[in-house]
């Protein structure tokens, strides 16, 4: 079986077994016993691995914690090593055993401090099943199987519970599709990236997978990130941390607008999924700011302050941001969004914009849009718009994905653009628009307005076309008759003949 195969196979197995705590205890509190398990099994392997190569040297060094910081790997205390937890799995008090593990393993790693799951020893955690999936897990051979298998897992597990906490769950993740479209838009190969709402951190995960994709060295990319819910940072914590990720996520959770983390930095990359049009982020006391230079905000829709915030963080000459918005961004004219836009186009900030599907996110069936904000711009006077409303594939019945070939097209379309090599404007689908032309439009930046409707082919003969036509108006019609006998029937069995 190839290794893809392999590791897919795991990642169901694992979730089907997990998935045994379900019901059992409340669905935020069993995301968190899972991922805690995942992380646990993924710094004790971590460290096995090195506590072997350091006895393998025989130098002595096996207990040096400093011999494991230096590969970036965490120092995990014997009594919470995964040997220790299987040998205990079956215990009625593994629950305690966890916790305790976790309390030790904070405090041997200052940076941990705060973010691991003490909750296994809870009344309402039903220690059997826990002792159940930790014997899956052991079976699993994830090390043997890939390097990286635990970092998908826990990937793969993030995505199942935001689509299984719908309207919740979407406050930590955004739909992988989406955040490998940005990232492979924005080329984020070196330098500093920032996330002002990073969520459970995957912008930053993609952004790591890309550089690697490319051959470059991710430690060449410094990661910066601030996120609002204390819950969903510590997931960020432990994300990044099994993909051996070093981030900076501020020294809190905190508030973006009020409490601004990086006040005085400014970065490469901004990839974001700013939480959608809320409604109350603090105007009123944010109403001096030097970062709504181009107009306050307005009160009731945080939309352009994100956007404002964002562009404050680039560099002043090659900065580029990728931002995952509400459509409405695009063309609202009420309290003042439309001269703020109008003035983002003026001075020649909006480097493309990407219209993309309806339900592609867990937390809302309608359409969003991609704003790719840039500093320096290579394509000074235009504005790229893609509409790429068409593409996806359904899979499920609520839930739509980019395909690979989706994210191609569009990332390769951009580059060509950036580049003018190649690139030509295409009905339906691209086109680059001079400010001009946009301003015309009242600065609406709507891809359709611009890109036009493309022409449906239709070489069937009209003869062929009205048999197709009628033949199925046939059917429907014997289809229909069948039914109404069927109502009739019912109805006359209960009384009511006609």
């Amino acid at each position: 079986m190839a290794k893809e195969n392999l590791v897919t196979s795991m990642e169901d197995k694992l979730w089907a077994a997990a998935d045994k705590l379900r019901g059992s205890i409340a669905s935020s509190k069993y995301k968190d016993v899972v991922l805690g398990i995942i992380f646990l099994k993924y710094i004790s392997d971590r460290f096995d691995q090195r506590y072997n190569e350091l006895v393998a040297e025989g130098d002595g060094f096996e207990d040096d914690r400093d011999e494991y910081e230096r590969f970036n790997v965490f120092y995990v205390p014997e009594k919470a090593r995964w040997k220790y937890i299987i040998e205990h799995a079956t215990k009625p008090n593994i629950g305690q055993i966890i916790d305790e593990a976790f309390i030790a393993i904070e405090k041997e790693n200052k940076n941990l401090a705060g973010v691991l799951p003490k909750i296994y020893s809870g009344a309402d955690i039903d220690q059997r099943r826990v002792g159940e999936v930790l014997m899956v897990f052991e079976n699993s051979d994830t090390l043997l199987i890939e390097e990286d298998a635990l970092g998908r897992v826990y990937e793969y597990f993030l995505g199942k519970f935001a689509f299984m906490l719908g309207q919740g769950g979407g406050e930590f993740y955004t739909p992988s599709s989406v955040v490998k479209l940005l990232v492979e838009m924005i080329e984020p190969f070196e330098g500093t990236i920032y996330d002002p709402c990073c969520g459970s951190g995957g912008m930053f995960v993609q952004a790591q997978k890309f550089v690697k994709a490319h051959g470059g060295n991710a430690f060449n990319l410094s990661v910066y990130g601030q996120e609002l819910n204390a819950e969903t940072r510590r997931l960020a914590t432990m994300n990044l941390a099994i993909r051996g990720i070093e981030a900076n996520l501020g020294s809190t959770h905190d508030d973006t607008f009020h409490s601004d983390q990086f006040k005085d930095e400014k970065f490469d990359y901004i990839l974001a999924n700013p939480p959608f049009n809320i409604s109350d982020w603090g105007q009123e006391s944010l109403l001096v700011d030097n970062r709504w230079k181009w107009g306050v905000p307005a009160k009731g829709n945080a939309n352009y302050a994100w956007l404002s915030h964002m562009i404050m963080k680039l560099k002043p000459t090659k900065g580029v941001a990728g931002i995952v918005l509400a459509n409405g961004s695009l063309s609202s004219q009420t309290t003042g969004e439309g001269n703020i836009r109008a003035q983002f186009i003026e001075e020649d900030l909006v480097d493309c914009i990407v219209a993309l599907p309806d339900k592609l996110f867990f937390t809302t069936g309608i359409p969003v849009c991609l704003w790719f904000l840039r500093r320096g711009k290579k394509r000074k006077g235009e504005v790229l718009f893609i509409d790429a409303r068409d593409k996806g594939t359904m899979i499920s019945r609520k839930l739509r994905e980019l395909e690979e070939t989706d994210i191609f097209l569009i990332a390769d379309t951009y580059h060509k653009w950036l580049k003018n090599d190649g690139y030509e404007d295409e009905v339906g689908f691209c086109k680059s628009a001079s400010l001009e032309e946009i301003q015309k439009h009242d600065n609406v930046l709507t891809p359709g307005r611009y890109v036009g409707v493309k022409e449906i082919e239709d070489n069937e003969p009209f003869e062929e076309k009205m048999e197709k036509l009628v033949s199925e108006l046939a059917d429907l019609m014997a289809e229909s008759s069948v039914l109404d006998e069927k109502i009739k029937k019912s109805l006359g069995a209960i009384g009511y003949e006609f």
